[in-house]
């Protein structure tokens, strides 16, 4: 008994499974719910004596116990009942408190957690307080030290980078230090790790200086480690630790195998190849004869199988002839292309003739070989590469003339005299510039192309020269002759077209002819196929030259044409002053056609005009020049009949004849002005079609155009061109004019004569 109460007394009420487990039960009792938890149905329940059940009743209860009980059994079932009662209500109030003490708890808690949330919210609030301020301070820090910040990351940039790169600065000691020592794989492997730096920052000097330094202080490893290679070294060992470096340097593979073609070899092309012939060919033919005396013309015997072995002994020594040679074609071949230089040809020339010499023994020892073909074909090859080079040396000398002459044209101006033609009477004063030179240019510029290409040709005549022994082959010379020697075949100055122009006009007319004749006669083409006709290549270098005449003109036209351009649409025609003087850019204009003038006359002849009119200074024009019937120019402007002129000038234009702005031009001074003028003036009428004229507007438009029939005239072939093209700018002037009231002829005559 001592020990229930114990273990009631220390086992709390709630750790006990069995009595939770009993009060639950009596809990789903009370409330009339089963062990699922579920109602328990009212059929089970109808019995008034279940003192569980719904419909208990207390007076059938007793007196079914006092019919079926004895008096001691009534007694035990009271004592049993009191004790359930007290019982069950001990544990009702042990549960009541046990809720009243979860409630209490879960208060206090429910109280606690709105303290802590309401501190824990205030204290929110104070954070995010503290964080504003905290980011407002730091922007104003940040934007205050920006520039400090930006200089010093740069600063701190810079400060890393020179960490890095502070062992460049002490890489030439230190590689001259290894040079001293012979400490070579060490050498080369710090300069492999600084390699890549130095190519990067090649551009800065400074970084320049160390990156030239080292490549010349590995170029001498390199050579010492050539020259120990070459001398066999002490060791294998030795040997192979200089091909590892040299491969590491970026020397080239296949010339490691051969010392005698590495780039440190200082024989010629004639040398080599003697050392090739003398060594390689004559071994190549001390085998061939060997091996054909012990396998080939040994006497056999009888039988079938040993009537077979020549033919298969031949066809093993041409396959063994075949390889060796093609490994020897390809180091002669490339050694040939390292001769580069334009220089003299004479030792390339000989050394190719060797070659060739030596390689028809080969030939004679074996029939059939393929091996002097293929040789040949390394000759006519090389030819070849050499006609290219020729050419390509030819094309830069070219360009390098051209280049020279551009300089000349683009020198200061300097003046001219009048003995040069160069200004008229009554016309505007004019400059001398460098174009007096131009006959002096042209003159040298053929000359020094001339020797050039005759110094060419005497360099190549060489391969056709009687004592080489492949000149008169065939298959080398007609070839060479025709195909190679015969038919190989931004921005530019005025200045230089028009010269080029002439160059090509003077190649046409006998530089060509006495080129192709010099040709002919040193390589005698005609002996072979047919080549291109000299009237061929004279039709093309004048078609050339008319193409940059023409080219010239659309070019010095646009030139004036801008200037005539811009003076029209950059004024304001229609509140524009009473003209007073002649505009500046019809000086100008004047002034550029007689520097023109000046230009051509000194590299074409003058060329045909026609007869001129004894007044052709004096010429006036009214502003609808087409309503004069029999006279040239009529004597005023009528403005009371404006249609009728208008109409009259329409049926003019019909019946006159069409002007051709863009024609070819001939090759003389007369034909290129008269292209010049002609887009000059078409471009000023175009002008004038675009815009709206005033009163002054059209007057000033009549005093320039009446100032440059003054002068325009005398340069062109046809004056009545001029007069044309001024009558229409004037017209189109006056058809565009709100108040077209013309000026008198005699002012504009005073107005142009005081300009």
């Amino acid at each position: 008994m001592e020990r229930d109460v114990n273990a009631t007394a220390t086992t709390p009420p709630d750790s006990d499974p069995a009595r939770k487990r009993r009060v639950h039960g009596m809990l789903k009792m009370y409330y009339g719910l089963n062990e699922e938890g579920k109602t328990v149905d009212h059929a089970e329940s109808l019995d008034p004596c279940d003192i569980n059940g719904p419909h208990f009743d207390p007076e059938v209860y007793l007196n079914k116990l006092r019919r079926e009980c004895s008096l001691g059994d009534l007694m035990d079932q009271e004592t049993c009942m009191v004790r359930q009662i007290r019982s069950l209500d001990s544990d009702m109030q042990t549960l009541v408190y046990e809720n009243y003490n979860k409630f209490i708890s879960a208060t206090d808690t429910i109280r606690k957690m709105k303290n802590d949330f309401k501190k824990m919210e205030d204290e929110m609030d104070c954070l995010s307080t503290n964080m504003a301020a905290i980011t407002e301070f730091s922007a104003r820090i940040s934007g205050t030290l920006q520039d400090q910040h930006a200089q010093i990351t740069k600063l701190s940039g810079v400060h890393t980078l020179l960490r890095k790169l502070q062992f460049l600065f002490e890489l030439p000691a230190r590689l001259n230090k290894c040079l001293e020592l012979q400490a070579y794989a060490q050498a080369v492997s710090s300069h492999r790790r600084a390699r890549c730096v130095l190519q990067q920052y090649s551009h800065m000097p400074s970084f320049r200086g160390i990156q030239d330094d080292c490549h010349a202080i590995m170029d001498k490893l390199a050579q010492e480690l050539r020259q120990r290679f070459r001398d066999g070294g002490s060791s294998a060992k030795d040997l192979s630790e200089c091909v590892e470096l040299l491969l590491q340097l970026d020397e080239p593979a296949e010339e490691l195998w051969n010392p005698f073609l590495s780039p440190g070899s200082k024989t010629d092309i004639l040398e080599f190849i003697d050392r090739g012939c003398n060594e390689f060919v004559s071994s190549l033919c001390l085998v061939i004869a060997s091996y054909q005396q012990l396998f080939v013309n040994r006497p056999q015997e009888g039988n079938l199988a040993s009537k077979n072995i020549p033919q298969m002994a031949i066809g093993k020594l041409h396959a063994f002839v075949d390889d060796l040679s093609a490994r020897y074609f390809s180091l002669v071949e490339r050694r040939i292309q390292e001769e580069t230089s334009v220089g003299d040809n004479s030792l390339l020339v000989r050394a190719l003739d060797r070659f060739h010499r030596r390689l028809q023994a080969v030939a004679k020892l074996l029939p059939g070989s393929a091996v002097p073909s293929q040789g040949t074909e390394i000759v006519v090859r090389a030819a070849r590469e050499r006609i290219k080079q020729y050419l390509a040396a030819l094309q830069s000398f070219y360009l390098d003339s051209l280049t020279n002459v551009r300089q000349a044209l683009a020198a200061p101006r300097l003046g001219v005299s009048s003995a040069g033609g160069g200004s008229h009477p009554g016309g505007p004063a004019t400059g001398k510039d460098t174009l007096a030179s131009l006959p002096d240019l042209l003159s040298s510029l053929s000359v020094s192309i001339l020797n050039q290409i005759k110094s060419v040709l005497a360099s190549v005549h060489l391969f056709t020269a009687k004592d080489i022994t492949f000149s008169n082959k065939p298959y080398f010379k007609g070839e060479f002759c025709s195909q190679g020697v015969r038919d190989r075949g931004g921005s530019t100055p005025p200045a230089l077209l028009l010269l080029l122009s002439r160059l090509c006009l003077d190649y046409e007319t006998s530089t060509i002819s006495y080129i192709l004749t010099l040709t002919d006669e040193q390589f005698l083409v005609q002996h072979h196929s047919p080549v291109t006709a000299v009237t061929a290549l004279c039709g093309e270098a004048r078609e050339a030259a008319q193409k940059l005449l023409n080219h010239y003109v659309k070019v010095q036209g646009l030139i004036i044409s801008q200037m005539l351009r811009k003076s029209v649409e950059t004024r304001d025609w229609v509140n524009t002053i009473e003209p007073r003087n002649v505009r500046a850019v019809m000086k100008r204009v004047v002034e550029d056609t007689t520097s023109i003038d000046v230009q051509v006359g000194f590299l074409y002849e003058e060329g045909v005009r026609k007869a001129h009119s004894s007044d052709s200074s004096k010429r006036t024009f009214s502003v609808y020049s087409s309503s004069r019937q029999q006279t040239r120019y009529a004597p005023s402007y009528t403005p009371s009949a404006p249609m009728d002129t208008n109409l009259l000038s329409n049926i003019h234009k019909l019946f006159s004849e069409r002007i051709d702005i863009f024609s070819p031009v001939e090759f003389n001074k007369v034909s290129v002005l008269t292209g010049i003028i002609k887009i000059s003036l078409k471009t000023f009428l175009e002008c004038v079609r675009l815009r709206t004229f005033g009163r002054y507007g059209l007057q000033q438009i009549q005093v320039d155009c009446h100032y440059l029939q003054m002068y325009l005239w005398r340069f062109v072939s046809d004056e009545n061109l001029v007069h044309f093209l001024l009558d229409e700018i004037v017209g189109s002037t006056a058809h565009r004019c709100l108040d077209p009231a013309p000026m008198e002829q005699s002012v504009i005559e005073v107005i142009c004569e005081r300009g």
